[in-house]
């Protein structure tokens, strides 16, 4: 819709769309605002991909997926709110989002796609919610600067994760349990 839009500076998303297409801002690099309402419930494939001007993101409770691609390659996203309702973080969702230094995962996360957050250089800590049982291949790949993992569960439920190939930055972080911070 609005993909390679590099003039638009600003959008807000009328409270009519239930879902953000498709490619529907990628590549539009001079965006530097957006406002999600809580009509929303699908941040689809790429739908912001290489925003490289965007630097925070609010993303309601009403959305419950984030496609793959999603946020990936926003170089100056430094501040993501992910909203209660999400179950899926797609494969790539914010891969390459190099500002990052932190996020929280909320419980209602059941899966991390496949390089989620990977190549996120200044992502130093990450809360995750008790309710992911899946963390896909890579998902933190490249995240050297990975110190901290506050998460909300028991240390059985973090063994009881399905963890794929790649994994060696959760493992190499300090795990905090029963995590109860914002």
């Amino acid at each position: 819709v609005f993909c390679a839009c590099d003039k638009l500076t600003s959008v807000t998303i009328p409270d009519s769309v239930t879902e953000i297409g498709q490619c529907a801002f990628a590549e539009c690099t001079s965006l530097t605002s957006v406002t999600i309402p809580d009509s929303v419930t699908k941040i689809d494939d790429s739908a912001f991909q290489t925003c490289t001007s965007l630097t925070s993101v609010t993303i309601p409770d009403s959305v419950t997926e984030i496609g793959d691609h999603a946020f990936c390659n926003c170089d100056n996203l430094a501040s993501v709110t992910i909203g209660s309702g999400v179950t899926e973080i797609g494969r790539y969702a914010f891969s390459g989002c190099y500002n990052l230094t932190s996020v929280t995962i909320p419980n209602s996360v059941t899966e991390i796609g496949d390089h989620a957050f990977c190549n996120c250089d200044n992502l130093a800590s990450v809360t995750i919610g008790s309710g992911v049982t899946e963390i896909g291949a890579s998902a933190f790949y490249y995240c050297t600067g990975l110190e901290t993992v506050n998460y909300r569960g028991t240390e059985a439920q973090w063994a009881q994760i399905s963890m794929k190939n790649n994994y060696d930055e959760l493992k190499n972080a300090v795990i905090v349990y029963n995590y109860t911070g914002e």
